[in-house]
C-alpha cells in the first residue's frame, strides 16, 4: 500500500482547500490501496504562536492588504529560503518525527516552505518522492518553486509559463489545474440563462467585512436572487442580518454546499483568493472580484480579468455598475464572461493530480 503524506497549513483558506482535495482526489482514484496522512506542521509545532500569526493575518489581509503585499515583495527579494527555514530547528524536528513513524512514499506540500524542511531533514539522495502544488496564479513567489521537489503541480499555463521562466525544466512542471473538491467534476447542476430566470448571484464574504453589509443592502435593489455567506463570524452574520428584511436574501454561515452553490450561481462576488478563485473556475461561475490581498492575490486577481471572466471592483458602487452591466442587454456580458472562464475550467483537478501520483 502506497503511503502519502500531505503537509499543509492554515494561513489563509487555499493551502487547506488544496490539501482536502488531493486527499478527496486519491480516496476517489485509490479504491483502498493508498494510506493518507495531513499533518499541519506549522500549528502542531508552534501552537500559541501559530495561534496568533494566523490571527494577525487574518486581520492584516482584512484591513492592510498592502502590508502583507509589501511582506510578500521582500520574501521573494530574500531570496535565501533554504537558509532562512534552517533557524526553525523544532520545525524541522517535528517533521523528522512525522517522516521515521510514517516512511511516506510521497510527501505532497501545499505550504511553500515545506518541500525545503524536507531536503533538509532528508537530505538530496531522499527515497520518497516530494511535489509542490503550487496554489498561487501569475504572481508566483520564487519560494513556490525554488525547492528540491520532484515536481511542481501549477493551477494554470499562465502559471507554468512563470516557473518555466524561472529555470525549472518542463519536465519538473505539471499543468493539472487547482485540486479542487472532486464534487466540482461530479456536479451537474442546470444553470439557466439569467435571461430566463432572475439572476442567481453568491456573496461570499470573507474580506472587506466592515462595508459588507453596505453592500449587501445595496445588492438588494438589484433584480437578482441573493445569497450572502459568513462563515462562522456570528458578528458580521448580525451585521449582515441587520440590513435584510425577512426573506429578501439568504444568508448562511459556513457550509460544505459551495460546489453546489457556485454551481447553481450565475455570477459569485468575492476575495481574490486562491482558493476561491479557482472553485469559481471549476464551477464556470464569473466572478466580481472586490478585494485583492497585494502580492500573493494578484495574479488571481489578474488571471480572471486578463481572460475575460469577470472583473475587478474595488467600491461597492463599482460591484454594483458591474452586476447591472452582466446583466443587462440580454446578459451579454455575463454570456462573454461565461463562455470564457469555461475554457479555464478544470473540475477534474483533484483527480488528475491523484492519479499522477499513485502512478509514481
Amino acid at each position: 500500500m502506497k503511503r502519502i503524506l500531505i503537509l499543509t497549513t492554515g494561513f489563509g483558506e487555499g493551502h487547506n482547500a488544496a490539501a482536502r482535495g488531493v486527499r478527496a482526489g486519491l480516496v476517489k482514484i485509490a479504491d483502498g490501496s493508498v494510506e493518507i496522512e495531513t499533518r499541519d506542521l506549522l500549528a502542531e509545532t508552534y501552537p500559541v504562536w501559530f495561534k496568533l500569526i494566523s490571527r494577525a493575518y487574518l486581520g492584516i489581509v482584512d484591513h492592510l492588504p498592502g502590508v502583507w503585499g509589501a511582506f510578500y515583495d521582500w520574501l521573494e527579494k530574500k531570496g535565501d529560503f533554504d537558509r532562512q527555514l534552517r533557524k526553525y530547528t523544532r520545525l524541522r524536528q517535528q517533521l523528522a518525527r512525522v517522516l521515521e513513524r510514517f516512511q511516506p512514499d510521497i510527501i505532497v506540500s501545499v505550504f511553500p516552505p515545506y518541500p525545503y524542511l524536507v531536503d533538509q531533514v532528508l537530505g538530496q539522495n531522499r527515497q520518497c518522492r516530494s511535489i509542490a502544488i503550487v496554489t498561487d496564479s501569475i504572481t508566483v513567489n520564487e519560494i513556490w518553486y525554488r525547492s528540491g521537489a520532484d515536481y511542481f503541480c501549477v493551477p494554470n499555463e499562465q502559471s507554468a509559463k512563470i516557473v518555466r521562466a524561472g529555470g525549472v525544466v518542463p519536465g519538473r512542471i505539471k499543468t493539472f489545474g487547482f485540486p479542487v473538491s472532486p464534487l466540482f467534476a461530479e456536479i451537474n447542476e442546470h444553470r439557466e440563462w439569467p435571461v430566463r430566470s432572475r439572476p442567481r448571484v453568491l456573496y461570499m464574504i470573507n474580506a472587506g467585512t466592515r462595508r459588507a453589509p453596505a453592500l449587501v443592502k445595496a445588492l438588494l435593489n438589484q433584480n437578482i436572487d441573493l445569497t450572502v455567506t459568513v462563515g462562522r463570524n456570528e458578528q458580521l452574520r448580525r451585521a449582515v442580518e441587520a440590513v435584510v428584511p425577512n426573506g429578501k436574501a439568504e444568508i448562511l454561515g459556513w457550509t460544505n454546499e459551495l460546489p453546489r452553490m457556485l454551481c447553481a450561481s450565475h455570477l459569485l462576488i468575492g476575495k481574490a483568493g486562491g482558493a476561491t478563485v479557482q472553485e469559481t473556475i471549476a464551477a464556470g461561475c464569473p466572478m466580481i472580484i472586490n478585494h485583492i490581498v497585494s502580492g500573493q492575490e494578484e495574479g488571481n486577481a489578474t488571471l480572471i480579468e486578463q481572460t475575460h471572466s469577470g472583473v475587478i471592483a474595488r467600491s461597492n458602487d463599482q460591484v454594483i455598475a458591474q452586476v447591472d452591466r452582466a446583466f443587462a442587454n440580454d446578459a451579454k456580458q455575463w454570456r462573454e464572461w461565461a463562455a470564457n472562464i469555461s475554457q479555464l475550467s478544470r473540475p477534474r483537478a483533484s483527480l488528475d493530480i491523484a492519479e499522477f501520483l499513485m502512478a509514481l
